[in-house]
């Protein structure tokens, strides 16, 4: 195993919904995170969308961009500094603080997160639009604690 990244920040929000602000940390667990509401169980949550991650250097690039998006405000519960965002795959298994977490899938953008970016165009992290852009979703395999710190590796 070899350290790819950081998790800049835990992010979860007790009433559900967005932003998620940090939380120092959180268990991750297989029904989702701990402390973390989602209010709309169609689209959020469940097993195979137990933790969302995004890129900070995305974030950064985006606010560069102009868009008014900051941490945990894309609804996002792991902030991940330091990783190639445009080599994750699905299927790809990650050890993260005392967890592992299997990828599963690019995570849409909903109407939910319209106030992180200009003009309310949340499609600007679309992975249809704009591969590489998107947050991901991810099942968790080996239940665990994930603190603001903890490095997270490719297995």
């Amino acid at each position: 195993m070899s350290e790819l990244g950081i998790v800049h920040s835990v992010n979860a929000n007790s009433a559900g919904g967005v932003p998620k602000p940090p939380v120092g940390k959180a268990l991750l667990l297989t029904g989702g995170v701990e402390g973390d509401k989602q209010r709309d169980l169609k689209y959020h949550g469940g097993p195979a969308r137990a933790v969302c991650l995004f890129s900070l250097e995305k974030i950064a690039a985006l606010r560069a961009e102009g868009h008014p998006i900051d941490v945990g405000t894309t609804g996002e519960n792991l902030t991940i500094e330091g990783l190639d965002w445009d080599s994750l795959e699905d299927g790809q298994e990650y050890s993260v603080g005392d967890a592992v977490i299997e990828l599963q899938k690019p995570a849409q953008p909903c109407k939910i997160i319209a106030d992180s970016f200009c003009e309310g165009d949340s499609a600007r992290i679309d992975e249809a639009r704009h591969t590489g852009w998107s947050r991901w979703y991810a099942s968790v395999s080996v239940e665990g604690e994930v603190k603001a710190g903890d490095t997270i590796t490719r297995i």
